[in-house]
């Protein structure tokens, strides 16, 4: 479903932002776990989270939809062998975190995914959890992957590339090992496993890059209320940055600090960006983000800063193109392993829209036009990346001529709203047999 932008309105007003992917797919996953009644509010109603949910109950949980939320009834870390493979679309954090989990209980379960999430690296997952003794096999080191557990020994494991999905695959398994497992991370990385881990009755603990736990453990049934994902609502507020006359709010957003370097950045380059706290959800401080049009300026950035905003920089990379100077982003190697080669794919979609970008090694090098400079009248090649997706949309709200995409439909796959909340804080995005993603 291809889809287009136009500018000319400034955008305005307050939304909420959606329910955190990564805080999603782990409420189920540990609720899945536990014994007893989970309850989920604010779960993302996306599509990788539904196939979350999906899998959850093919291994065994009882998985309900009902007029407060979610209920899940757990399965007391006894996963049952489905009879079928586990389709988890487009998902690398709900393949890979079940991968573990799967591998913790002892079960047998074969795992799949769409083409994009085929042609993603899963050996950094297969790896230790072959450590730990489960029974691996892949494709290449992809998908399909068969993966038969336990029982497990713990592991001290120390992954090349700084990776959550790595650690909290580790992590799930760990549950079902007896003794302890270490991971220890060569850079800071989302800890919501851990943070969420402790409301379920999991013990774990954390020492620098170090993180512990100590199994068997036994999980249960909880209330879990999920907060606002960051890396959706990052592509609201830096369209109400470089849209000329804005003012956007994003309220209840996570304001974990490995979640919050695009913010930090944006102050960096100039951005009027006001936080106010709000209540902890999930484990997870929130809070109220706002900004307002702003005169942005180029940046040098470091490359310990990426964990911290790895989904982010596509975005980053369009308020880069409205910002007086040259920005230089190091360290993007992970950029490669994403939906698409998302590295290439951003450096692209600039290009496409008169933007100069070029990529050294493993920088992205963006010369940014200034706030009335990007020519925009281009179209965008996805790649089935919905972060591309968005981050295109958004850079046709302020250019000087409509931006397109080539399809917004995997736009789903993380943010269902997004289209509709831009239109209500005035965007003029347009789709095909006006239909939203």
């Amino acid at each position: 479903m291809p889809a287009k932008s136009l500018p000319g309105h400034a955008l305005s007003g307050s939304i909420a932002a959606p329910g955190d992917k990564s805080v999603s797919h782990r409420a189920l996953i540990l609720a899945a776990l536990a014994s007893g009644e989970s309850r989920i509010t604010g779960l993302l109603e996306s599509a990788d989270v539904l196939a979350t949910a999906r899998a959850v109950a093919a291994l065994g949980a009882g998985v309900h939809r009902d007029g407060e939320g979610w209920r899940v009834v757990g399965t007391n870390g006894r996963f049952r062998s489905p009879d079928r493979a586990l389709d988890l679309g487009n998902s690398g954090t709900g393949v890979r975190l079940l991968m573990g989990a799967v591998a913790g209980t002892g079960a047998t379960a074969d795992f799949t995914g769409d083409a994009s999430l085929s042609s993603r690296p899963m050996a950094r997952v297969l790896d230790p959890l072959t450590a730990m003794g489960a029974d691996c096999t892949s494709t290449g080191g992809r998908l399909p992957v068969r993966i038969t557990g336990g029982p497990l020994r713990p592991v001290d494991w120390s992954p090349e590339i700084a990776s959550a999905q790595v650690k909290s695959a580790i992590l799930l398994a760990a549950l079902g090992a007896q003794g302890e497992t270490i991971v220890r991370e060569p850079a800071p990385t989302r800890d919501h496993t851990e943070r969420m881990l402790p409301l379920f009755g999991g013990r774990v603990e954390t020492d620098g890059l170090a993180v512990r736990l100590s199994g068997p453990q036994a999980l249960i049934g909880t209330r879990i209320d999920v907060p606002g994902d960051p890396s959706s609502a990052a592509f609201a507020l830096v369209a109400g940055l470089i849209v000329p006359g804005s003012a956007v709010t994003l309220t209840g957003v996570i304001a974990n600090p490995a979640r919050d370097g695009l913010y930090r950045v944006l102050e960096r380059m100039g951005a009027k960006l006001t936080r106010t706290p709000g209540r902890a959800m999930a484990g997870e401080e929130t809070v109220d983000l706002s900004v307002e049009t702003s005169a942005l300026r180029g940046v040098d950035l470091e490359a310990d800063i990426a964990p911290s905003m790895i989904d982010e920089y596509p975005i980053l990379a369009v308020a880069a193109a409205f910002a007086g100077g040259q920005s230089r982003f190091r360290g993007l190697a992970e950029l490669r392993a994403k939906e698409s080669d998302r590295l290439a794919g951003t450096a692209a979609l600039l290009a496409a829209n008169g933007v100069a970008a070029r990529i050294e090694g493993d920088d992205l090098i963006v010369s940014g036009l200034g706030p009335a400079g990007v020519p925009g009248g281009g179209k965008v090649v996805t790649h089935g990346d919905h972060r591309l997706a968005m981050a295109g949309l958004v850079m046709g709200c302020a250019a000087r001529e409509a931006v397109r995409i080539d399809d917004a439909a995997m736009i789903a796959t993380s943010y269902p709203g997004f289209i509709d909340d831009m239109r209500a804080l005035g965007a003029q995005i347009e789709c095909e047999n006006r239909e939203t993603a």
